[in-house]
């Protein structure tokens, strides 16, 4: 690869009259009407590692590497990189020059050392990604080092979502550091912009609607698309229809039950690709007793139960009639793109539900027992639908699950806060590497590991496999390890996968989009016809 440096070592549910108001009827080319089922979490930059989030945040910020639509890297604020030939524990990075901020100041290498240290330091919900680096300093205004705690050749895989930030503007509005998304903390960063990114803010209404117009500054080749307006529309129908109406030009997020009906409309094209992202459910395995539930102890925490439920969830019945066949089943906690995948965790048998039954019995429970599934309502492919779904399977196997469904702002913090028993929740992998999942959902809490872990989870030896992986430099052994710690979590049940999603984009047929593999597609690279 060319730019490789050197590497010797080799709230919204809108009526269709409230749509007219809120959004523009008529507008130029060069503005591109874009809607999704929801908003950004927030527009702090390392806040949140959410998907929604970083999407509108890749329009207004930019990363050292990008993530083509064929999945490769790319150079963006970094042009080149690798391995020190000095040092193989040391990361170089060339900085491009005749970068600025959207407030006109330039953007030098140590705007890139403080956004890196920034996203490294809890509570910014980037740090996992982060872990294994000791050190960030600027050789020059156009050279980067990054010290990490040992050779990781992987490293720069982990640097797709992570924005940089202009140091003064941080340090004049008072956000050195991120502000904690869980716990509600409110910043001038959540809710302001200052990036190098192709575009600028210029109106922001959360949950509304969110403005961008070109930024004539930026260092790239202009778009096409001019000004962006953004629009979160929760209700399907509802964002159906303003497609339908000329209202809207791209819906992101289209609901499975409507592909075929728009792939038949004059006007309307539809293009699809699978997502690297997986849909599971998971639950507390270590507390004593579950908060939610009519249970003297905890069941998630027994063999059987966890077995039960694996044996009873019918992937193929979610997949025809909730998903209307957009989906690929899977045992697997991860798309089969991603490095650590195989076929053997894919497998899943027909469901078993007279044994499944027999399991929740032998495990202490001839009764059954109830407890409170928490489940977001706006942020996957008909995600409440496959909690009621399961919801129906578990019953036939006593197990009571009393769905709760809702905005994903309210959802995700009961998971990173340990307030939820059973939970839904999606997964991508934006290095495409099971290192990823491990830090965040299955290391145990603590530091910069484990954002994610709601199941509570916690297996000292395996903590101690997913740190070392940072570092191995022979991809066979770490290929091996990855391999030792699937066959624990696989066997230990930590996930009750379901499916990875596959994604549909509608737009206007003379508009070009490609789906992009992280459900994050760049506006500036829609042509027109």
């Amino acid at each position: 690869m060319h730019h490789i440096l050197k590497m010797p070592r080799s709230r919204l549910m809108l009526g269709a009259a409230a749509v007219s108001l809120a959004l523009t009827s008529a507008a130029s080319a060069e503005t591109l009407r874009w809607a999704r089922v929801g908003d950004a979490l927030t527009m702090d930059p390392h806040s949140q590692n959410e998907g929604p989030t970083h999407t509108l945040n890749h329009h207004i910020y930019e990363t050292l590497v990008g993530r083509d639509v064929d999945g490769k890297l790319l150079p963006r604020l970094a042009t080149e990189w690798g391995i020190s030939e000095e040092d193989d524990s040391v990361w170089v990075f060339k900085i491009r020059e005749g970068v600025t901020f959207h407030d006109g100041t330039a953007m030098t290498a140590e705007d890139v050392v403080f956004s890196l240290d920034r996203a490294r330091t809890p509570p910014s919900g980037m740090a996992a990604l982060h872990a294994a680096v000791e050190e960030v300093t600027a050789v020059d205004d156009t050279t980067v080092h990054v010290r990490m705690s040992g050779p990781a050749p992987l490293y720069v895989q982990n640097l797709t979502n992570t924005f940089i930030m202009s140091k003064a503007w941080a340090e004049a509005n008072g956000v050195e550091t991120a502000p904690n998304f869980a716990a509600g903390e409110e910043a001038y960063s959540v809710r302001n912009t200052n990036g190098t990114g192709p575009y600028k803010l210029v109106e922001r209404d959360p949950e509304v609607r969110t403005v961008l117009e070109v930024f004539e500054g930026h260092w790239g080749d202009a778009p096409e698309v001019t000004e962006i307006i953004y629009t979160p529309i929760s209700e399907a129908a509802t964002r159906v229809a303003a497609l339908l109406s000329g209202e809207v030009d791209v819906v992101q997020d289209v609901p499975v039950q409507d592909i075929a009906r728009l792939e038949q409309t004059d006007g309307i094209k539809v293009v699809r690709g699978p997502e690297n992202r997986n849909i599971f459910f998971s639950y507390d395995m270590t507390s004593e007793k579950l908060a939610s539930s009519d249970a003297a102890d905890n069941p998630f925490a027994k063999p059987e139960v966890r077995e039960a439920m694996a044996m009873v969830i019918d992937r193929e019945a979610i997949r025809q009639v909730v998903m209307r066949g957009e989906s690929q089943p899977s045992a697997a906690p991860l798309p089969p793109f991603v490095n650590g995948w195989t076929e053997e965790m894919h497998a899943f048998p027909s469901p078993d539900v007279e044994r499944a039954a027999e399991l929740v019995a032998e495990a202490g429970y001839p009764d059954g027992f109830s407890v409170t599934l928490n489940c977001p309502n706006d942020r996957y492919l008909n995600d409440e639908a496959i909690c009621q779904a399961l919801v129906g399977m578990l019953s036939r196997i006593n197990i009571k699950a009393n769905l709760v469904a809702q905005t994903r702002s309210l959802h995700f913090p009961l998971i990173e806060n340990w307030e939820t028993d059973f939970y839904m929740l999606g997964w991508g992998v934006p290095t495409f590497d099971s290192q990823y999942i491990f830090d965040f959902l299955v290391h145990s809490r603590g530091g910069a590991y484990g954002a994610f872990n709601g199941s509570r989870y916690a297996n000292p030896e395996l903590d101690a496999k997913i740190e070392s992986l940072a570092t191995m430099t022979d991809l066979e052994a770490r290929n091996a390890v990855i391999a030792e710690i699937w066959d624990q979590v696989m066997e230990d049940r930590v996930f009750l996968n379901v499916h990875n999603q596959v994604l549909a984009y509608a737009m206007r047929d003379d508009i070009n989009l490609d789906v992009h593999p992280e459900n994050q597609p760049r506006m500036t690279t829609v042509t027109f016809d």
